[in-house]
């Protein structure tokens, strides 16, 4: 019964674990497109703003 006990707390760990690093990930991605939208969105660099001019529009984007 005891094996039982310290088996199933290992696991929980482990969940907890990769829920915590999945959450980590979820807020990079996050903060990555919030740097591409802001950053390159309202860029006013011309290389940048011609990079991505087409596909903003096609998303509804504003850029001017």
């Amino acid at each position: 019964m005891q094996a039982d006990t310290i088996r199933s707390q290992g696991q929980t760990g482990v969940d907890a674990r990769a829920r915590s690093e999945t959450r980590v990930a979820a807020v990079l991605a996050v903060l990555l497109g919030l740097f591409v939208l802001w950053g390159v969105g309202f860029s006013h660099i011309p290389a940048l703003h011609n990079a991505a001019h087409d596909t903003r529009h096609s998303l509804a984007f504003p850029c001017h």
